[in-house]
């Protein structure tokens, strides 16, 4: 079925330029201007602050009267209308004839998404995340939204660049204007409805346990239901001001990881999207140390909550990093994922565990996600990925991968220029190489450069090329993703860079600490670098412990699961290699 194209109009943001525009639509009773004056419409104000973009996305039934507001609020309020008159602004009009109002809200969702992702944007003021479900015309919203786009980027490639520069962003992929599935949709209307019951009456230590593996969606829905409580008294739906009718103030809502790469992700996207004079996204100790148990926060959300400390050290005194949180929130909600610890200290005890996980189950706040919804292969496939990385079983793999690719290469340097391959080419852009650390590495100011090596073959670890650069250029590259960073292409990540991250294509080289024998993997921690596979846990008993499997079970899991379209393996055991290229086929190997 063919569909129309869009009707995209550019003009100066400003009283004059709309009344001359809207004389010219009113003169001339041709199709296109009728659509953009009778018809439902999706508008952009934009203004430059500095070097940077800022804009306000809305829809209308009234294009002209509804510009017109905003111009008179701009002389009356202190607010992001003032820019209108103040900083040159420019405003796109979009109009389309089968624009209705489910259209034009999910038209409005998705340019909130994608701007969200853009680099040169720096503040979406507006931005309601409000995706609609089945409605007349909802099959061609796809193809009418990509037609607006690139119309869009004939105005100005800058502030509106290719999709696939916007699909591999981190940002992007973590925005709260994802549009949910069905099971995370309903997932999250019972955490709102368990919220509101809570903090309306007041209790205290009130916690949400949501589990899932990695690419289940956790981190999605995580962005989307704290953003919606965040904006709960600017949202226009009603039955969500119902939820929480009997409250007078806005919620104190926080965002809390561990992890710090996504901790990146997180303050840039809520920069964009909030309050930059409020503090939202914390370090689990930095919250605990500014908040007490005396004045608890409303609402904290705990993203990768696996990773938060259950053994004090050094930078945490405590004993528990849950229950600190709990102490000092009305309501706690937590992404869980058991098979991503990394660290001793991060180790659940299985009473600990068992004594939260119960605590929501009694409550009916224990929920789990399963669905897949990273890795873009067939459930054989997944099953495969699945048996090596969690149990340990190299088994044949399917002869049909479909469209996602596995190969085992015979060399690092084969994997290498596979890689940067990938990385070239613009649909499969986001490609890096990553490893099991079994390479030393060490933090700290020192002029080594740290590197994997095998045989002549060598690469730095990651973090190691910045080094090269000044400091300026240092502190500015912090603020992005290890993986979105150029020169990352030349480095190899690990799991502190890597972990909740995707990759459309991950070469993976796995190291001498994972190794086949007797038709099984093999997990040797002696050949490893990280020291927290060989350092003993004192647990609450008095016992100590080892975790060396487990870590090392759960790295080569995190690190097997990053890619969305494919998986390049190279290892270092010849017994592993041999044995892969076998279950995988003449075909899928790579010499």
């Amino acid at each position: 079925m063919k569909i129309a194209n869009p009707i995209v109009q550019k003009i100066h943001d400003n009283e004059s330029s709309l009344k001359k525009f809207e004389n010219i639509m009113n003169k001339k009773k041709i199709k296109d201007n009728i659509i953009l004056t009778h018809y439902p419409v999706v508008y952009i104000h934009v203004w430059k602050n500095k070097d940077n973009y800022e804009l306000y996305v809305g829809e209308s039934n009234n294009i002209f009267q509804r510009t017109r507001n905003h111009y008179k609020n701009s002389k009356s309020n202190n607010n992001w209308q003032n820019n209108l008159i103040t900083k040159n602004a420019d405003l796109y009009i979009i109009g389309h004839e089968h624009f209705n109002k489910s259209l034009t809200l999910d038209i409005e969702n998705k340019l909130y998404h994608y701007l969200s992702g853009v680099e040169s944007v720096s503040k979406i003021y507006n931005a309601r995340g409000n995706p609609q479900n089945q409605y007349y015309t909802a099959n061609e919203f796809n193809k009418i939204f990509q037609k607006i786009w690139d119309k869009l980027r004939d105005y100005n490639a800058n502030l509106f660049p290719y999709e696939n520069k916007i699909l591999d962003s981190a940002i992007f992929k973590s925005s709260p204007f994802h549009k949910l599935t069905k099971d995370q949709n309903n997932l999250k209307d019972l955490i709102v409805n368990k919220m509101a019951e809570t903090i309306v009456t007041q209790k205290k230590g009130q916690l949400i346990f949501i589990e899932g593996e990695s690419g289940t969606g956790k981190t999605v829905l995580n962005s989307s239901t704290f953003y919606e409580i965040y904006n709960y008294k600017e949202t226009s739906l009603e039955e969500d001001q119902n939820q929480f009718e009997s409250l007078n103030k806005k919620l104190d809502c926080n965002l809390i990881i561990n992890n710090n790469e996504q901790f990146k992700v997180y303050k840039r996207i809520f920069k964009k999207l909030c309050d930059d004079k409020t503090e939202l996204v914390y370090k689990a100790t930095r919250f605990i140390n500014r908040h007490s148990k005396d004045k608890p926060v409303d609402i904290s959300f705990v993203d990768e909550a696996h990773l938060l400390l259950t053994h004090g050290k050094q930078s945490y005194k405590g004993k528990n990093q849950l229950q600190d949180i709990m102490d000092r929130s009305k309501i706690t909600i937590i992404m869980f994922d058991p098979l991503q610890i990394q660290n001793i200290d991060q180790y659940w005890e299985h009473k600990v565990l068992m004594k939260y996980k119960n605590m929501a189950k009694l409550n009916n706040t224990y929920f789990e996600l399963t669905e897949q919804l990273r890795i873009k292969a067939k459930k054989e496939v997944l099953n495969w990925i699945d048996d090596f990385s969690k149990n340990g079983i190299v088994n044949n793999l399917p002869s049909d991968t479909g469209n996602y690719e596995i190969k085992v290469f015979d060399t690092p340097y084969l994997l290498e220029k596979a890689i940067k391959q990938k990385a070239q080419n613009k649909s499969t852009g986001l490609s890096r190489m990553v490893a099991t650390y079994d390479w030393e590495y060490k933090d700290g100011n020192t002029d080594n450069i740290w590197e994997v090596k095998i045989g002549k073959w060598h690469k730095p670890w990651n973090y190691q090329i910045e080094k090269k650069y000044s400091s300026a250029e240092r502190k500015k590259l912090e603020e992005i993703p290890w993986a979105e960073q150029s020169q990352t292409i030349n480095e190899i990540g690990s799991i502190f860079s890597i972990q909740g991250f995707d990759l459309n294509y991950v070469g993976l080289i796995i190291g001498p600490s994972i190794q086949y024998r007797d038709n099984k993997i093999k997990y040797c921690s002696e050949y490893s670098f990280n020291n927290q596979a060989n350092k003993n846990r004192t647990l609450s008993d008095g016992r100590k412990e080892k975790f060396s499997e487990i870590l090392l079970r759960n790295q080569l899991r995190v690190l097997m699961t990053r890619g969305v379209n494919g998986l390049y393996i190279y290892a270092c055991d010849k017994e592993l290699r041999n044995h892969l290229k076998k279950s995988v086929g003449k075909k899928y190997i790579i010499k």
